[in-house]
């Protein structure tokens, strides 16, 4: 078997959401063959999104018929060396966001983080809510961080998550009272002095609003994914579109708008109910040309599961199943924003390469 052979296969396997195959698109990094095995490094770069697994089992499929074992490892160029990179180790960093206060934005934080764990991923998630953290106790974690001989922080973990919030390090009931500038510092060290580890995913859910703590992630660190958290009501949609263009300012791509409490379902009889209105977040999405990941209901378990420490996600419901379909369709919209990425570095090189031939 050569390794154009392996490509022509290749070639047959299409790329729904970019619409071409993926030897033309440039995904397929490289591939090498000896007696036994057939390796295939992909452009892949959201680990366990349904469309994702789904390509490599399509490669997968593709290659039955070889005559040695296939084995497949993703990775993305991202054209910087590994001393120009904040956090090296961490493949996509998502930040959850929201222009006001009380859309449930941490609920959603949370739940995402949970739910790409249970697909799977290795997952950090990253109370940068500095004025009102509250994520440990959303999972329940009576842990704390530890520090090493080296200064250094070992965040604690649970449901699979590695945690870091402000919680930890004040006092349950001290408030943080502090300016910009401080708050840079501390979420500074909080990147470069936890150890995070080797993570799929690292979930940040910011404080409502676009000030200080929004602006310091922004410039710090490579956000590869942003999520907008509304409810159906106008207000928030208002306020949302103030958070989609403090990104769209920064150049930070915008996975969707999800939209929280879109129906409160009863308890009792087991009917929804329209508290704050319906169908204002997926309205939003189409009005901005944003990707609408899913509607959230308003259901008293999401509460009990926050207060308790046992993210809704978890469960078996309905309610469970319309968040594993948010972080499933999160994780997916991340997939294509980095093959996009990687297909336009593709395209710049050529070009670049094609215009010193021409020189020469």
């Amino acid at each position: 078997m050569e390794e154009q052979e392996v490509l022509d296969q290749l070639s047959e396997i299409e790329d729904p959401a970019l619409g071409d195959d993926i030897v033309s698109l440039g995904l397929v990094n490289g591939v090498q063959i000896d007696p036994e095995t057939v390796s295939i490094d992909l452009a892949l770069g959201a680990p366990y999104s349904p469309s994702e697994t789904a390509l490599a089992r399509d490669v997968r499929n593709a290659l039955t018929d070889a005559d040695r074992e296939v084995d497949l490892s993703a990775s993305i160029d991202t054209g910087l060396s590994t001393g120009e990179q904040i956090l090296p180790d961490v493949e996509n960093i998502i930040a959850v966001a929201s222009g006001k206060g009380g859309v449930g934005k941490s609920t959603v934080a949370v739940n995402l983080a949970a739910g790409l764990s249970e697909m799977g991923a290795r997952v950090g998630l990253f109370d940068a809510d500095i004025y009102g953290p509250n994520v440990p106790r959303m999972v329940e974690s009576d842990a704390q961080p530890k520090a090493t001989r080296e200064e250094t922080i070992v965040p604690p973990e649970k449901y699979g998550m590695k945690l870091m919030s402000m919680d930890f390090l004040v006092g349950e009931d001290d408030p943080v009272i502090w300016r910009g500038p401080m708050v840079h510092k501390v979420l500074t060290q909080l990147w470069e002095d936890v150890e995070w580890g080797s993570l799929d995913y690292m979930v940040v859910d910011l404080p409502p609003g676009t000030g200080d703590t929004q602006l310091t992630l922004l410039q710090s660190v490579p956000v590869s994914g942003a999520v907008i958290v509304t409810t159906p009501q106008q207000v928030a949609l208002d306020d949302a579109r103030k958070g989609l263009r403090m990104f769209g300012e920064h150049d930070t791509p915008v996975l969707g708008i999800v939209e929280n409490m879109s129906g409160f379902v009863c308890p009792d009889c087991g009917g929804e109910h329209d508290i704050f209105g319906s169908g204002g977040g997926e309205e939003f999405a189409a009005d901005v040309d944003m990707p609408f990941l899913g509607s959230l209901p308003l259901d008293p378990a999401v509460r009990k599961g926050g207060d308790s420490g046992r993210p809704i996600v978890l469960e078996g419901d309905d309610t469970a199943d319309s968040f594993q379909q948010f972080a499933r369709r999160a994780a997916d919209m991340q997939g294509i924003v980095r093959r996009r990425e990687a297909v336009n570095r593709n395209e710049t090189r050529s070009r670049s390469r094609a215009d010193g031939g021409r020189d020469r």
